[in-house]
């Protein structure tokens, strides 16, 4: 009977050993596939924003699209102008894209 109990809790670690491989391995799988691409994605947009100068077409995060007219550093607040003589201020976080890219100007000939 003690035979029997040994080999049973024995058999249970090693169940327990390669569950613990298997979420390890899931997880790995996530962050390569998942975590990984939208932090490079996040890194590219940071630096975009850090690079921004007047004169740029930009996209905010609300789809409005429209030209830097002028940047305050100090406050991280964007002036764009959206029609002539027009123009809206918007956090530098909300300033996403260049309008001018390749990839904004296929998405919208389909």
């Amino acid at each position: 009977m003690n035979t029997f109990m040994f080999l049973a809790s024995q058999a249970q670690q090693g169940g327990s050993m390669s569950f613990l491989i298997f979420m390890v391995a899931i997880f790995a799988i996530m962050w390569f596939f998942m975590i990984r691409p939208q932090q490079k994605k996040q890194k590219e947009i940071r630096k975009f924003q850090n690079a921004l100068q007047e004169g740029t077409k930009v996209v905010t995060g609300g789809g409005i699209y429209g030209e830097v007219k002028r940047i305050d550093l100090a406050t991280n607040i964007v002036e764009i102008e959206i029609a002539k003589g027009v123009t809206i201020r918007v956090d530098k976080g909300y300033v996403f894209a260049d309008a001018t890219s390749s990839e904004l100007t296929a998405g919208q000939n389909k």
